[in-house]
C-alpha cells in the first residue's frame, strides 16, 4: 500500500493528456477574446470625433422648455414641452425652423 505522501508514478493516457493540453489552449484565446473586446471597446468609446456638439448658446423662445434633442447633419431639434419642434442650426444656434405638433 503507498503512503499519501509518496507520488505515485502513473502515466497520462494519451486522450487526457490532449484534453487536457485543448482546455488550456481554448482558456488562453477565450482570455485574450475578452482582453481584445474590452480594448475595442475603450477604443471606440474615447473616440469623441463622432460624438455630437452642442452650440455653445442655444436660446429658446420665452416660456419653451426642452423635453428632447436630437442632433442631424448641419441642424438640431429640439422638442419642448408646449408641442413644439424647432430646427436649429448646428454651429450657430439660431432658429431655421418652427413645426406646431398638432
Amino acid at each position: 500500500m503507498t503512503h499519501p505522501s509518496e507520488p505515485e508514478n502513473i502515466t497520462e493516457p494519451a486522450q487526457l493528456r490532449f484534453l487536457r493540453r485543448l482546455v488550456t489552449t481554448l482558456t488562453v484565446i477565450m482570455v485574450g477574446g475578452v482582453l481584445v473586446v474590452i480594448a475595442l471597446l475603450v477604443i471606440r468609446l474615447s473616440d469623441d470625433t463622432s460624438a455630437p456638439r452642442l452650440p455653445a448658446d442655444i436660446t429658446l423662445p420665452d416660456g419653451a422648455t426642452a423635453r428632447a434633442v436630437t442632433f442631424g447633419t448641419g441642424w438640431l431639434a429640439v422638442v419642448t414641452t408646449d408641442d413644439q419642434i424647432l430646427i436649429l442650426d448646428s454651429e450657430t444656434g439660431a432658429l431655421r425652423q418652427s413645426v406646431q405638433i398638432d
